[in-house]
């Protein structure tokens, strides 16, 4: 592929601060196009992905914004819009992870979960159908293996994602010809954090690594890559789930 395939092109990455979405955002700069990111509370993260964006020699923005809220969706679409011209990607990739026992999960555990994980991608798409609409555009949602297994101790979770796998395909239809809509699903990808983690948590990842196929964990750069797949795929392609679990999903 063209190391500059997305030259000329805006992206939009909520979440881009860290993890996941930093190597989003810093996969889509490489390839050339002028990218901003959101975030919530990780500012320093931010200035730092900022930077590093700057550095593909592209242009590059960072905002606050809750994905949480209409307003603010709205407000973060709007700036990306005046800064680049237009607005041609927007990665849903804002997102919260918890684990909980069925019996011990909470209402508002369950409603704080689908908040960012489904309302959030809702809301910014619904903010950014306009602008993409102009540009025939792309959003790449980013669902995860829980949306399309069950998990006992991740009910929320696997619901959030489930439902968000769902709307990528009414999405595709509601913003079709114009627009094309996909999904990117995870499976166990080392992000970093597990250092930090409990021996125990550590244990149960390495656990996992030794069930999947591929023998091991994803890494986020192999997730920037299917996402820069879609962002560059032929527009005929819309409505698709890709996987990337290193096989996790087929045991």
């Amino acid at each position: 592929m063209d190391e500059r395939s997305l030259k000329g092109k805006a992206a939009l990455v909520t979440g881009g601060a860290r993890r996941i979405g930093r190597a989003i955002a810093l996969e889509l700069a490489r390839a050339g196009a002028d990218v901003a990111i959101t975030y919530l509370s990780s500012q320093r993260q931010a200035q730092q992905t900022l930077v590093d964006l700057a550095g593909f020699r592209v242009r590059a923005l960072a905002l606050r914004c809750d994905v949480r809220e209409a307003k603010s969706a709205q407000a973060a679409v709007k700036e990306v819009v005046r800064e680049f011209g237009g607005l041609d990607i927007l990665v849903n990739n804002a997102a919260v992870y918890e684990t909980v026992a069925w019996e011990k999960m909470t209402a508002e555990q369950w409603d704080a979960m689908f908040a960012t994980n489904t309302r959030g991608p809702f809301l910014m798409t619904q903010a950014a159908a306009a602008a993409l609409k102009r540009r025939r555009g792309r959003v790449i949602n980013l669902g995860s293996l829980g949306g399309l297994r069950p998990w006992p101790s991740h009910a929320h979770y696997c619901a959030s994602k489930a439902a968000l796998t769902m709307l990528t395909q009414v999405m595709a239809r509601a913003l079709a010809p114009r627009v094309g809509v996909n999904c990117v699903a995870p499976g166990m990808i080392e992000t970093g954090d597990s250092k930090r983690q409990a021996a125990a948590h550590r244990a149960f990842l390495r656990k996992i690594a030794k069930k999947t196929p591929m023998q091991r964990a994803g890494t986020p750069a192999e997730v920037a890559a299917a996402v820069l797949f879609f962002a560059t795929a032929p527009e005929f392609i819309t409505g698709q789930t890709l996987v990337v679990d290193g096989g996790l999903g087929l045991i």
